[in-house]
This record gives C-alpha cells, structure tokens and sequence, in this order.
C-alpha cells in the first residue's frame, strides 16, 4: 500500500518513511524514521534524529523533537541527545511539544497541549492527560495515569499503573534562592498509588506502594506503603486493604 503525503509537506530527502503513512498538508518532517500505518495530521513538526513506531497518530500542531534552549533566565544549561523514541500505537494530542531526548513505550496517549521535557521516559499504555507538564529527567512506569493540568517536576520518579489526579503539583526544590545544584530533588511515587485533586508533593517525599492520598493534601514527609493520609499537612489516617485503595 502506497503512503499519502500531500504536496505541501516539507520532508526530507534523508527521512524513511514506512508503509501506509498519511502525512497532512503543511507538515514539515526531518531526517526521520516513520513506521508502517502512521497519520500525520497537518502543521505537525518532526524533527531530525525521531523514531515513530507503528500505527502512531500525530495530530495537528505538535512539535515532536524540540531542542532546549539555554535562555539567560534558566538556571541551568541543557543537556540532552538529539533523538526522540515514540513506541507502536502511541497517540500524540494537538499541540504537544515533545523535546528531544525523550522515550515513550508502546500505546501511550498524550493529551492536548501536553509538554515533555528533555531526558523524560515514560513507559507502556500510560495517560498523560491534557495539559500536563513533565518536566526535565522525569520517569513514569507502565499502566501510569496522570490528568488534566497536573506538574511532575524535574527528576521525579514515578512507578506502575499510579493514578495522579487533576492539578496535582510537585515540586523538588526546598532551597529556591540557592543556584541549581544536587539538593534538586522530586517525589517518588511507587507502583500502585492513587493522588488525588489538587494534592501538593514537596520535594523528594517518598509515596510508598499501595498509598493513597487524599484530594487536596499537602505531603510533607514520606508515606508509608499501603496507607491513606490526609490533611494539611498530610498525616496517616488508615492502613489500606492490600487489594484495594480507596480516597
């Protein structure tokens, strides 16, 4: 089956590009490498060095490949390889921006808007929902659900088939009028953790497998496996049943 690519398409000549591929008017696609059945909806940008599996739908207006600038304003330099991975049947929202040197498995959706920083990994069949941001060298396990409007700071660690509810922040950072330096530090979260709406992590808390927090909580210290906290600060209000969490 021949591709559909319409002649207003930038591509270059150096790109591979697989079987059954639709790319849209006014996509612009680097030296790429672009596997079977894949849609490339219209103004998509796909630069040098990205890697789409199979069966990937990039809808209109993502920037997959962005290479991080050192700004004045940043308190660090960037580091990063030019290279992005996207794994078979991963779905890319309208006007996600991708930066390079980021890995995603196998049948991944992000959401509209959503933003992936450099050095960020993110597994198989996750969510990140519209409008989250992920931040600089962050990781996310398989089966992992993050909502609408959530941040996941800068060098979080978040485990397998955790639920992250809406605007969730973390933060990883206790010592903001110092320059950026190794006491940089955001949440671990293990596998099989429900945050709930609005929940704050500072940083370098650890959430224990199993833990729930509740809607709202502002997490101070770590949190033990398996129990429910809440408050302002958090604080342990129940052990949970190993088979079920509950808010």
């Amino acid at each position: 089956m021949n591709s559909q690519i319409h002649s207003t398409a930038i591509i270059s000549p150096a790109a591979v590009i697989g079987l059954n591929v639709s790319i849209g008017p006014y996509c612009v696609i680097g030296n790429v490498v672009i596997g079977d059945n894949c849609i490339i909806h219209p103004h998509s940008v796909i630069s040098d060095g990205i890697r789409l599996g199979a069966e990937v739908e990039v809808f209109p207006g993502a920037f997959i490949g962005k290479e991080p600038k050192g700004a004045g304003a940043l308190a660090r330099q960037p580091v990063f390889e030019k290279h992005v991975l996207i794994g078979d049947g991963c779905s890319i929202g309208p006007n996600t921006v991708i930066f390079y040197d980021v890995i995603i498995g196998e049948k991944t959706l992000l959401g509209d808007g959503a933003s992936i920083r450099e050095k960020c990994r993110i597994g198989s069949k996750c969510i990140i929902s519209r409008y989250v941001t992920i931040n600089y060298d962050a990781s996310i396990g398989d089966g992992t659900k993050i909502m609408d409007n959530t941040h996941i700071t800068g060098y979080s660690r978040i485990g397998n088939n955790v639920f992250i509810s809406l605007m969730v922040g973390t933060t990883n950072d206790n010592s903001v009028r110092e320059k950026f330096a190794d006491h940089i530090s955001g949440p671990i979260i293990e596998d099989d953790v429900v945050i709930g709406v609005g929940a704050s992590l500072l940083p370098g808390v650890k959430i224990g497998k199993g833990a729930t927090v509740a809607a709202g909580s502002v997490v101070t210290k770590n949190v033990a496996n398996a129990t429910l906290v809440a408050g302002v600060p958090a604080r342990f209000v129940r052990r949970l049943d190993s088979n079920q969490n509950q808010e």
